[in-house]
């Protein structure tokens, strides 16, 4: 091997580890960022739990028939008894070890993590149908959009998604109730299903529940569909500008081969990156949809925690 190209490759594997070692030292460094971060939401938690003031007398309420004796028990029973640090350390290692705490008001004395598996699974379908329908039907009207910039049906699309970005949420779901429930009677409302899962074939039941799955889906797909076109067409068309689109064109590929073989894969990129904060952003907002719809959600089950002060859920 001539003397050059071995120096070569010596450069280059020095560069090469020199980089790795760079990014495992970023990566350590962000971990380490995590634990401070983790410590201080644990603190924030815990002391919003405390603010509400006594948890016994919250989950008692004004029930003459606890006696005080019987209030000394419970909390005892839940340590209240013991220093500040100490319930703060004691609440940190269960959270460790997944035990959330009990239920004050909500099934009282139920774990807090048998409750939030009881409703994940009705939130996780309903914001997995509205992420499925909404990036299916984006998609190709953002595509759309962008080969057709600046037309009728490009300003249109934008206009409607800028309106649609402005309308809340909750306004939306309170629209299609009355027209689509109360006025013409065409969809559920209220529940997650109506049939008796034991007593119904299971395509009856499945049938049951994608029935009232519909309009809170539809509802939620209809919000979020505003964004996700709105991205969809902005990275097409930073894309259709690109040398090698205009270079495929040159050579005579079709409009399609360019558009859905060359041009789409990299316009997708901005948007498979924002599908984790938008799901995200959609869990953030379950306790709306959820509480208009009545769905029997953990987004209902923290607005429900809320009024009724139950801290731990």
């Amino acid at each position: 091997m001539p003397a050059k190209t071995k120096g070569f490759h010596v450069f280059r594997s020095r560069i090469q580890n020199i980089a790795k070692s760079s990014m495992t030292k970023y990566v350590l460094r962000r971990l380490l960022y995590l634990i401070p971060i983790f410590f201080g939401i644990l603190i924030i938690v815990f002391v919003a739990t405390r603010m509400a003031g006594d948890p016994v007398k919250l989950m008692t309420g004004l029930n003459p028939r606890i006696t005080a004796e019987a209030r000394e028990r419970l909390t005892q029973y839940y340590g209240l008894d013991q220093p500040l640090y100490y319930q703060f350390l004691k609440f940190v290692w269960e959270m460790l070890q997944g035990n959330l705490g009990n239920s004050y008001a909500i099934r009282g004395g139920t774990p807090v993590t048998t409750l939030v598996g009881d409703y994940a699974w009705e939130t996780f379908k309903l914001q997995l149908a509205a992420l499925f329908f909404s990036l299916l039907i984006a998609i190709p009207i953002g595509i759309l959009s962008a080969r057709k910039q600046y037309s009728k049906l490009d300003m249109t699309v934008t206009t409607t998604s800028l309106v649609g970005t402005c309308i809340p949420i909750f306004y939306m779901g309170i629209v299609a109730i009355l027209i689509f429930s109360y006025t013409l009677g065409w969809l559920p409302y209220g529940a997650a299903h109506s049939l008796d899962p034991s007593r119904y074939p299971l395509g009856s039941y499945l049938l049951d529940e994608l029935w009232h799955l519909f309009l809170p889906a539809a509802v939620l797909t209809f919000a979020e569909l505003a964004p996700v076109v709105l991205l969809v067409r902005s990275s097409m068309l930073e894309v259709l500008r690109q040398d090698y689109i205009l270079a495929a064109r040159a050579s005579g590929l079709s409009e399609r081969t360019v558009i859905y073989k060359h041009a789409l894969r990299n316009a997708l990129i901005p948007v498979v990156t924002y599908v984790g904060l938008y799901f995200g952003g959609m869990l953030a907002g379950a306790p709306i949809t959820e509480k208009v719809f009545n769905w029997p959600g953990v987004g209902r089950l923290y607005v429900e925690a809320i009024g009724k002060l139950d801290f731990p859920v």
